[in-house]
């Protein structure tokens, strides 16, 4: 299980709902700051509808 708010680009593209988005979330956890949970991904642009099932995969914190 990875963090959100502490994996690599590298990282997060490892997690197969990711992959191709790593930069992305990284890019946008640093312009507005830590996840306060998984859900919160959906915010990032491209992953609207795309996180179902990612609860046993990544954590926020």
């Amino acid at each position: 299980m990875i963090d959100i708010n502490t994996a690599s680009a590298d990282e997060i593209d490892a997690v197969p709902q990711l992959k191709g988005h790593g930069f992305e979330i990284v890019r946008y956890r640093e312009e507005r700051g830590r996840f306060e949970a998984v859900r919160q991904l959906e915010e990032v642009p491209g992953l609207a509808g795309k996180i179902e099932g990612l609860n046993g995969s990544v954590r926020a914190g």
